[in-house]
């Protein structure tokens, strides 16, 4: 147990008696962030106050992307000085040259060392190009100078989905130290994105150990959204298993674990609360308290008894509600009411009961896709029904999506469309030489861009085409914080927030469909719903507004959890075999395989999704469907 969980009270001790970890959980990552890098800056205040260096062991991805920008601010603003400091990163792949754009070497400097003071003879990186058969002597005098710079203070870290820190993947031993390792399947598959494909993607790293990370004085492991929730909850609250290397950390004195809420959602505490606490009930917790118990025992709402109830932590609720029977009736009518096969209310009908209102009839509808394929994937039944019961349907595309384009589809493309050289005056040899001489993984010219925005925008249309979308409600914002022609993508404008403020304020819609993509804070699904929120934020005042609800689909990587779930559509056979020749239209697309789904195609995956949806609400007991998809609601 960690020095910080002796501290706690017994109240907070309880609460917290399944994490063996000391875990703190803020809001959102920007202001855990900024938490981390205080602490930072502290230590090197502290230190260069003694007179001494400060040693930090630093991470790489997207989790510090934050902490180096709020170190770098408080450099130029505040006199942060990093003089004092000597840095070692954890890692890098094997091998690369120091200029690819995805070595650490270069993310560090991009994010970090080329906007402070640090000398750079005190900045360590592990090194990509070295002979193979200098590999272990590099390694060994790694371990050396980290031990001649007195061991590092404070080692920050990021988490995988396989659990490895650093490069440490399953297997990797306590006392492991700075070695070279070959890469986990999985992250391989999650690096595929930013290579441009797994081909490109290095299958070897230099790594430091676990050994040598645990000799860090203090460690901070930082992990942020939806994704890492599930390899959160095995690294805080599972045993010590070589299975999971970031289990290691809980023999550590000195280690905290710093997440926003997504990140931190399956750890029980959060998840399930009445475990550890008491609650104060209300219909959504008791809701996900039921659905839970039911998974639990493999049960339908109706079938619970009192003594299922009392046997499992949730006692109290029936001793408030008075019978099981009362809170299954309850759930099960909650669960009814919000499944309808009228996403845009139905007219001359009730709607007291349903989960959108009836009037006005027809709607104008606006749907947001944060790149050209995610309305389709994720809610493409539910289009196709909004059109069919008369709404005036308007889709916009936030991002063009043309890093998602390989660039075989861009020369497939030229073969067929010289035509477009007319109309867009690209000039074809031109592009095939580029892409010929084009290295892994470097950057696209903008001309290549275009053309890979245009092969997108066509299948999107083509997509709308078929589920009867007329053209001219079709839009391609193509927002600038996308258009960087690599995966890192640049902060959000004023200019991103207008484009979609224009968009509201052109249509005035009646509902709005919006992934509410909770994933990567530094992804294009965040930085999409991110614009969206400071986009409402500015149109809260216009008349429209008020008459206007927004519904929140989930992203490609998963579902809405039923019990948060406020408006569910089911599909029959042939509603969902158009949704699927919807997505077909995407045919750049229909090749990419999801990461970590076992060579699963994206498209086939959101099929699957709303099969296993439509399973799991028959198994709580509601009807029999072929296939669901899932909205939550957005209070504006």
């Amino acid at each position: 147990m960690t020095e910080q969980l002796n501290k706690l009270n017994v109240k907070e001790r309880i609460e917290r008696k399944y994490e063996k970890l000391f875990v703190n959980v803020y809001n959102d990552a920007e202001t855990a962030s900024k938490k981390v890098a205080g602490e930072i800056a502290g230590l090197i205040r502290s230190k260069n106050g003694e007179g001494k260096k400060c040693v930090l062991g630093l991470a790489t991805g997207s989790s510090p992307i934050g902490v180096y920008a709020e170190l770098v601010r408080m450099h130029k603003e505040e006199g942060l000085s990093f003089k004092n400091v000597i840095t070692f990163n954890l890692d890098e792949y094997y091998p690369i040259s120091r200029d690819h754009v995805q070595s650490y070497w270069y993310f560090m400097h991009e994010h970090l060392f080329n906007h402070v003071d640090i000398p750079e003879e005190n900045i360590h990186i592990p090194d990509g190009t070295i002979p193979e058969e200098r590999i272990y002597e590099f390694c060994q005098e790694y371990e050396t100078a980290i031990k001649e710079a007195g061991g590092i203070d404070l080692q920050i870290l990021g988490i995988g989905r396989t659990g490895h820190i650093g490069f440490n993947e399953p297997g990797s031993g306590i006392n492991s130290p700075t070695r070279l390792v070959t890469l986990d399947s999985l992250t391989i598959a999650d690096a595929a994105a930013d290579f441009y494909s797994e081909e490109n993607v290095p299958k070897k790293a230099i790594t430091m150990g676990v050994g040598t990370i645990l000799t860090s004085r203090r460690i901070i492991l930082m992990a942020w959204g939806e994704k890492k929730a599930a390899v959160v909850k095995k690294a805080v609250e599972g045993p010590i298993v070589d299975s999971v290397p970031a289990t290691y950390l809980q023999n550590h004195p000195d280690t905290e674990i710093v997440l926003d809420k997504e990140a931190a959602a399956e750890l029980v505490r959060f998840k399930t609360p009445w475990l550890v606490r008491e609650v104060e009930w209300n219909d959504k917790l008791i809701r996900k308290a039921v659905i839970w118990l039911c998974e639990k025992l493999d049960k339908p709402v109706l079938k619970l008894t009192n003594r299922h109830y009392n046997d499992n932590s949730l006692g109290d609720l029936v001793t408030k509600y008075g019978s099981a029977y009362d809170i299954n009736l309850k759930v099960f009518n909650m669960l009814q009411k919000s499944i309808t096969g009228w996403p845009g209310g139905k007219p001359g009908a009730d709607d007291s009961q349903r989960p959108e209102r009836a009037l006005p009839y027809p709607k104008r509808v606006l749907v947001f896709s944060p790149r050209p394929d995610d309305d389709m994937l994720a809610m493409g039944g539910t289009i196709n029904r909004l059109v069919q019961q008369g709404h005036e349907v308007y889709v916009a595309y936030q991002t063009s999506g043309n890093i998602a384009v390989a660039d075989d589809i861009v020369l497939r493309f030229l073969y067929f469309s010289e035509n477009i050289t007319k109309e867009h005056l690209i000039d074809t040899e031109k592009i095939r030489k580029e892409l010929a001489g084009k290295k892994p993984g470097e950057t696209d010219t903008a001309e290549v861009r275009n053309l890979k925005s245009l092969i997108r925008e066509a299948e999107a249309r083509a997509a709308c085409r078929f589920l009867n979308i007329p053209d001219g409600n079709i839009r391609f914002l193509r927002m600038p914080f996308y258009e960087t022609g690599t995966i890192k993508k640049a902060s959000l404008n004023n200019e991103d927030v207008r484009l979609v403020v224009e968009t509201l304020r052109e249509i005035k819609p009646h509902q709005i469909y919006t992934a509410g993509d909770l994933t990567d804070p530094h992804g294009t699904g965040r930085k999409c719903f991110d614009a969206f929120v400071k986009a409402l934020q500015k149109v809260k005042d216009d008349q429209w507004i008020d008459d206007c609800r927004v519904w929140l689909y989930h992203g490609t990587w998963k579902e809405w959890s039923i019990a948060d779930v406020d408006m569910a559509v089911p599909l029959s056979p042939e509603e969902l075999k158009r949704k699927r020749a919807a997505i077909l239209r995407h045919s750049s697309q229909n090749q990419v395989i999801l990461p970590g789904s076992d060579d699963m195609e994206i498209w086939r995956y959101a099929i699957e999704r709303n099969h296993t949806t439509a399973k799991k609400y028959d198994k709580l007991g509601m009807a029999e469907y072929e296939a669901v998809e899932l909205f939550v609601e957005y209070f504006i």
